[in-house]
C-alpha cells in the first residue's frame, strides 16, 4: 500500500472523529452523560465521557472507504486479503465498544464488563485471529501452540483492552500512547507487507489525533470506557494481524515492548497491592500518573513525559523486531533499566502516600468565585 493510501485513512478518520466529537459532548451533555470530578479523579467540574462513540464513528468511517474502494476501484486490503478474519476483528471492537458504552451510561459490575471482554475475544478468535507460534526472543525457529493458542490469545486481547483502559487517567494519555503504538504497528505492517493490519491501525491513528484536539488537557471531553476498551482491542487486534503475521516475528515481545508502559503501569499496580495485601481489583492512586503529579508535574508535563517514554519502548521493539541479536540485547537492557529507573524514582511498588497537588475555582460566602485555591488532595479522595 501507498503512503498517500494510508494517509488518506488516516485523515478520514481523524476528520470524522474531530467534526463529532463537539456534537457527541453537547448530546452527552444534555442528558447528563457526564464524568463527576472527586476521589481518584483530578479534574474539576463535568465532563462529557462519550466521546468513545466519536472515536469508534471515525474509525469504521476510514474502514467504510476502504471498502468501498475495493469495490469500486480494485483496491486490495479488507476483503481480498483479510476475509473472515476482518470480519471477525470489526464485530469483536462492535461488541467491545457496545459493553464499553454501555459501561458508561449505566456503570457495569466488573463481571458483565469481563464477560463482554470475552465474548468480543472469542469472536476475534473464532474468524481465525490468534496467537499460532512463539518466537525465540534473541534467535529463529518458532513453537507451535496448537490449542494453547486459544487461551493465550483470549488473556492477550482482553489484556490489551483493559491495560489502555487502566491508564486511561489524565487528559489525553490514553488517545496519545494509543497514537504511538498504533504508528509503530503501522510501520512494522507496511515493512512486512501487511496490508489488513496497516488499515486498521491508520484508521486507529486518525481516530485518536481527531479525538486529541479535545481531550488533551484541559480536555472538554473524556473517551470513557467505550473509547479506552475500544482502543486496547483494536490494539490487540492490529498486532495479532501484522506483527505476529511475519513468520520472523517475536511473537509477543515486540506488540509488548511497545505498548510497555500500560503494561508496566498495570503489572506493577497488581505487585503494590499483593505486596500491601490489598484486593487486586481496589483502585489507588498509585499509577504512574498520579506518581508524577505527586512529583509536581502538572497533567500536561506527565502526559508529555509518558509519552516520551512510550516512544522510546516503541523504538526498542521496532529494534528487537528487525536488529541483530547483539542490538537486540542492548535494546533489552536499557529499555528494562529505563522502566527500574522509573519505578525506583517513582516508588510504584509502594503504597499510595503521594498528595497530588490540584487547582480548582472554589466559591467564597458570597458565592463570587476564587479562582487558583490550591488543595491537596489525599489518596481517599479528601482535600
Amino acid at each position: 500500500m501507498s503512503v498517500e493510501h494510508i494517509a488518506m485513512l488516516v485523515v478520514i478518520a481523524a476528520a470524522v472523529t474531530f467534526a463529532l466529537t463537539p456534537v457527541v459532548r453537547a448530546a452527552s451533555l444534555h442528558f447528563g452523560l457526564v464524568d463527576q470530578p472527586g476521589g481518584r479523579k483530578v479534574h474539576t467540574g463535568e465532563i462529557s465521557r462519550l466521546g468513545g462513540i466519536a472515536m469508534f464513528a471515525g474509525f469504521c468511517t476510514a474502514l467504510a472507504v476502504q471498502y468501498a474502494g475495493e469495490i469500486h476501484f480494485g483496491w486490495r486490503g479488507l476483503v481480498a486479503i483479510g476475509g473472515a478474519q476482518v470480519g471477525g476483528v470489526i464485530a469483536g471492537l462492535g461488541i467491545i465498544f457496545a459493553v464499553g458504552l454501555l459501561d458508561d451510561i449505566v456503570t457495569l459490575e466488573p463481571g458483565p464488563k469481563l464477560i463482554g471482554q470475552i465474548v468480543a475475544a472469542l469472536v476475534v478468535i473464532g474468524s481465525g485471529v490468534r496467537i499460532d507460534f512463539i518466537g525465540h526472543p534473541f534467535g529463529s525457529g518458532l513453537i507451535a501452540l496448537g490449542l494453547l493458542g486459544i487461551p493465550l490469545t483470549l488473556v492477550y486481547i482482553v489484556g490489551f483492552a483493559n491495560v489502555i483502559n487502566l491508564i486511561d487517567g489524565l487528559d489525553g494519555l490514553a488517545a496519545g500512547v494509543t497514537a504511538i503504538a498504533a504508528t509503530t504497528f503501522l510501520v512494522l505492517a507496511m515493512q512486512s507487507n501487511q496490508p489488513v493490519a496497516a488499515i486498521f491501525a491508520a484508521a486507529l491513528i486518525g481516530a485518536c489525533v481527531g479525538f486529541l484536539r479535545y481531550n488533551f488537557n484541559p480536555a472538554s471531553i473524556f473517551m470513557g470506557d467505550s473509547g479506552a476498551m475500544f482502543l486496547g482491542f483494536a490494539l490487540a487486534s492490529i498486532s495479532l494481524l501484522g506483527v505476529m503475521k511475519s513468520v520472523a516475528a517475536i511473537a509477543l515481545a515486540v506488540p509488548l515492548l511497545i505498548i510497555g508502559v500500560p503494561i508496566f503501569d498495570t503489572a506493577s499496580a497488581i505487585i503494590r497491592r499483593i505486596r500491601h495485601k490489598r484486593p487486586i481489583q481496589e483502585a489507588d492512586r498509585g499509577h504512574i500518573h498520579h506518581r508524577l503529579l505527586g512529583r509536581g508535574f502538572d497533567q500536561r508535563q506527565t502526559v508529555l513525559i509518558i509519552y516520551v517514554w512510550s516512544a522510546a519502548l516503541a523504538v526498542g521493539g521496532y529494534a528487537v523486531r528487525f536488529a541483530p541479536i547483539s542490538i537486540k540485547l542492548v535494546a533489552f537492557v536499557v529499555l528494562a533499566g529505563l522502566s527500574a529507573f522509573m519505578a525506583s524514582w517513582l516508588g510504584l511498588f509502594e503504597a499510595a502516600h503521594h498528595h497530588v497537588e490540584i487547582v480548582e475555582e472554589a466559591s467564597d460566602e458570597d458565592g463570587d468565585e476564587v479562582p487558583n485555591v490550591r488543595a491537596s488532595r489525599l489518596p481517599n479522595g479528601d482535600v
